[in-house]
């Protein structure tokens, strides 16, 4: 299962569903250019079939604190730390949404905006974006930044709970 933190009027509201690394702070008016490069004028046909994922149902749930949360998680909970502008973190969407399907049994997602929930991104020092931290019983103990494929980020996840048990 995967959460989505956002706005409400006294409460934070967590829409549970299933993001390199751009620093925090830079300006969004900031653009960055990359040049366009075609290989070759033909089209290309896979013959592969197209990959489908499980699709992770969304469950809203609503907490008095991002510490609440993860105070009362049965199991560890895997936090990225976002912004809607950054072009990484919007890669990691489908991955997270594979992760929490894949591991949906030993560890639950949650997803904060740094843009939103600025005191959160301060109280752990996000300094840079996507930035992932594992909590276990309430505290951070693993903490990595950038993007990743999922097969990788599945890997941290699983390498860094056999550690720590």
């Amino acid at each position: 299962m995967a959460v989505s933190i956002s706005a409400s009027s006294s409460s934070l509201i967590l829409n549970s569903f299933n993001s390199s690394s751009t620093r925090v702070g830079t300006s969004s008016a900031s653009k960055l250019q990359f040049p366009i490069v075609r290989i070759g004028t033909r089209r290309l046909r896979s013959s592969s079939r197209p990959r489908f994922l499980p699709l992770v149902q969304a469950k809203k749930q609503t907490f008095s604190s991002f510490d609440d949360l993860l105070a009362n998680s049965e199991k560890p909970v895997l936090v990225d730390f976002y912004a809607t502008w950054c072009g990484p973190c919007q890669f990691m969407v489908p991955v997270l949404e594979e992760v929490s399907a894949r591991l949906n049994d030993q560890i639950q997602v949650v997803k904060i905006d740094t843009e939103k929930y600025p005191s959160i991104a301060t109280q752990y020092q996000i300094e840079a974006l996507p930035t992932f931290i594992i909590f276990k019983d309430g505290k951070p103990f693993d903490r990595f930044e950038g993007a990743l494929p999922a097969d990788k980020l599945i890997e941290r996840i699983e390498t860094s709970l056999k550690v720590t048990q």
